[in-house]
């Protein structure tokens, strides 16, 4: 369990990764606890009313057996398998746990996709400000939940928020001019050009711009007269 005072007073942002105990009455945690051997990703999910619709893949060596285990649970009402190959498989599902959405809601704090779930246990990134993360801590701790906090990075340069190779593509993107209005190359000749597919591609600019969006509006909101 993570310690109540792991996190620095200075002005920035925080990014960290947290892996929590899934709880036990939710669909992935039957499913992951089966397939031991399997990663499961929520790509991107949305909550709508009483249920969720979630994009997910899983890489495991028998992919078919993985998504048959999410097809036939009770509480995923709808599945549309999108792609299979020898070791993943893509689908489209609705489901009627919503546990995570709740979660996040409680906590005040959005998570960054995806979301990685092994053996009965969920990985995600967070960033945000101080008073968001001890508000998040709490609700952790409130809620009862086993957390382990796997890394944390305080930054007041938003430089340190990001991974090589989120700056990689970041810069990339900025050279060929994927950020000029209108765009000089789109998402597939960036792609191509770092020799990476489309949806690594997205997935890593989009986390590095949040990160440096988020330490941009923190700082700028930490610095304004009314907080001097």
């Amino acid at each position: 369990m993570a310690t109540a005072n792991i996190l620095p007073e200075a002005v920035g942002v925080i990014a960290a990764r947290l892996r929590i105990r899934l709880p036990e009455d939710i669909w992935i945690a039957d499913v992951s606890q089966a397939n031991p051997q399997a990663t499961f990703r929520l790509l991107s999910g949305i909550r709508a009313a009483t249920r969720a619709v979630e994009l997910g893949e899983v890489i495991t060596d028998d992919p078919a057996t993985a998504g048959d285990a999410i097809a036939t649970h009770p509480s995923v009402t709808a599945y549309e398998e999108l792609e299979r190959t020898a070791d993943r498989v893509l689908a489209k599902y609705e489901t009627t746990d919503t546990d995570l959405y709740e979660f996040v809601a409680e906590s005040g704090l959005p998570i960054e996709y995806p979301v990685t779930a092994e053996n009965g246990w969920y990985e995600f990134d967070l960033t945000g400000s101080r008073a968001e993360f001890d508000h998040f801590r709490t609700a952790i701790e409130d809620a009862g939940r086993q957390y382990e906090l796997l890394s944390l990075v305080h930054s007041t340069d938003p430089s340190g928020l990001l991974t090589e190779r989120q700056r990689d593509v970041l810069m990339a993107a900025l050279r060929a001019g994927y950020f000029e209005l209108p765009r000089d190359c789109t998402l597939a000749d960036l792609a191509s050009a770092l020799d990476i597919d489309k949806s690594t591609a997205s997935r890593v600019l989009r986390r590095g711009q949040t990160r440096i969006v988020k330490w941009f509006l923190t700082t700028a909101a930490s610095q304004s007269p009314e907080n001097r």
